[in-house]
């Protein structure tokens, strides 16, 4: 009983709040419900991977399948089919393409505001010229500078800094009299959310916004500006909200404790 109680005063004086893991280029903090990971550094940059599942996976099992030091869930997909709606680059090559989910271009709505979904915000990773690896959050038909090749992404959306992207990305929409007729992905409630953003040139910023402490995206770009991110946008979140760190650290967003089957994966390697 006595250690107990000494716990608890514990967590009051440390206000609630707590570092988990630092492990030479990650770092990860919890406050507040919400995971705060960082990596930083240029070396890093090239021991991160996008990757999709051919078959729907937990993002338990892809983290154990690649042994990979922090895997956290990445872009949208429809789960009646499998298929993705966001489009992932892996080692330079297309392996996820929305243009083939047949589901998405057989939907009217879908077919109507094709441009915006296909263009949505996208996570990058270049190498560049002098052998520097660079990160870029960019819409999906932006063009790879002169001197890049591209070597890996994942699309997710909106885009959250500089600006919030919520209507040009098709992920609400309004009539003319400027009410909301549509929403996608939960944008204008709270749900958990994974966030992916860059504060300078070699700091990659993501946020696991747990169920503990679920936001909307007007919250979520309020958190991402007091974070002093520059770039910030949104992967998929609600039940598909996961991160696996080593054997240490698991967040899943279902009840079951397993997590929901998933398309798509961000993996960082040792």
């Amino acid at each position: 009983m006595r250690a107990i109680k000494l716990f608890l005063l514990l967590l009051i004086f440390v206000g609630f709040s707590y570092n988990p893991a630092v492990a030479g280029d990650i770092s990860i903090d919890k406050e507040n419900g919400i995971y705060h990971i960082v990596l930083k550094g240029e070396k890093i940059k090239k021991k991160i991977k996008f990757v999709a599942s051919e078959d729907l996976i937990t993002n338990r099992e892809a983290h154990q399948k690649a042994n990979a030091v922090l895997t956290v869930n990445a872009g949208y997909f429809d789960p009646k089919n499998g298929k993705t709606i966001s489009y992932v680059v892996t080692d330079r090559i297309t392996s996820a393409d929305p243009m083939f989910n047949h589901a998405l271009l057989a939907n009217p709505f879908f077919r109507k505001n094709m441009n915006k979904i296909l263009d949505r915000s996208e996570f990058r990773i270049m190498h560049c010229d002098r052998n520097k690896y660079e990160y870029a959050i960019v819409g999906h038909k932006s063009e790879v500078p002169f001197g890049c090749a591209l070597l890996t992404s994942a699309q997710g959306g909106p885009l959250i800094l500089p600006e919030l992207r919520l209507e040009e990305e098709g992920f609400i929409v309004k009539n003319a009299q400027g009410e909301v007729v549509r929403e996608s992905a939960s944008v204008l409630h709270k749900t958990a959310r994974t966030i992916i953003g860059l504060k300078g040139t070699d700091e990659c910023h993501i946020l696991i916004i747990t169920d503990e402490n679920p936001m909307d995206m007007y919250e979520v770009k309020k958190l991402c500006i007091d974070l002093k991110l520059d770039r910030a946008m949104a992967f998929d979140g609600g039940s598909s909200t996961s991160m696996n760190y080593k054997k240490k650290l698991e967040v899943v967003s279902k009840d079951d404790g397993t997590g929901r089957m998933l398309k798509s994966f961000m993996l960082v390697y040792d």
